[in-house]
């Protein structure tokens, strides 16, 4: 079955069924290989990317849920200013260990400071929960974001 699908600001065409998640049509379909696999249950954030600015879960989501939704994932979100500022900031403190889940951290960090320009610890921990790092470099990460809202130097 054909869809139209809007990713990082570019209309693709693609051959999947409504039912495939859009992880699947993401990675396999347009070759957009940032976003990861992590756990296909929406529990670990790997696969997290923006539907019109929210972050969501792509290993659950089908492909007919997102329609003309906007998607952005990963390799669009540094044209945004304040997903560059999130990049510019994971990268002044060396955030990633192993990386795997640093596309779907910084996709929710970029959601959280769209939403809460000077966010609380509160609001980190809220909308970072269900994002895992094996590495756990979680104290990077909070501090990363602190960096890209303007509230600590790197």
């Amino acid at each position: 079955m054909s869809a139209s699908l809007k990713v990082n600001g570019k209309v693709h065409t693609v051959d999947a069924e409504p039912d495939t998640p859009l992880l699947w049509v993401l990675r396999d379909v347009l070759g957009l290989v940032g976003t990861k696999y992590g756990c296909g249950a929406a529990q670990c954030g790997a696969c997290t990317v923006h539907i019109d600015g929210v972050a969501m879960r792509s290993c659950v989501t089908p492909l007919a849920r997102v329609g003309a939704k906007a998607v952005t994932t990963i390799e669009g979100i540094g044209a945004n200013p304040v997903g560059a500022k999130v990049q510019e900031a994971w990268k002044a403190i060396d955030v990633p260990q192993c990386g795997y889940c640093q596309a779907g951290q910084i996709m929710s960090a970029t959601a959280l400071l769209a939403a809460a320009p000077k966010p609380t610890d509160d609001e980190i921990d809220a909308a970072m929960n269900g994002n895992l790092c094996r590495c756990a470099t979680y104290i990077r990460i909070r501090k990363a974001i602190k960096i890209a809202s303007g509230q600590v130097e790197a």
